[in-house]
């Protein structure tokens, strides 16, 4: 089954650059089968991961970044693959 794990922040005031290279240089301590980062209006941050794995699986995330860097906690999603 392939499980896709959703990490989405949104940056401080003028923080969105700053935002999205510490989410690109945070490594997870196992390999996904994929990981894409985008970003966003109004300095939104958005990274999903692939992994071969059960829906109910312990997976690495991306931790919280900095909370002078974000303007609210970070939200998460997971999601099975259905097709």
């Amino acid at each position: 089954m392939t499980v896709a794990l959703m990490w989405e922040a949104r940056a401080a005031q003028d923080r969105g650059e700053e935002l999205l290279a510490w989410a690109r240089s945070r490594p997870l301590p196992a390999t996904p089968l994929r990981r894409e980062t985008f970003r966003a209006p109004q300095d939104r941050v958005l990274v999903i991961t692939w992994w071969d794995a059960a829906y109910e699986a312990d997976l690495p995330e991306l931790p919280e970044p900095p909370g002078d860097l974000v303007t609210r906690a970070v939200h998460r999603w997971r999601f099975e693959s259905v097709g």
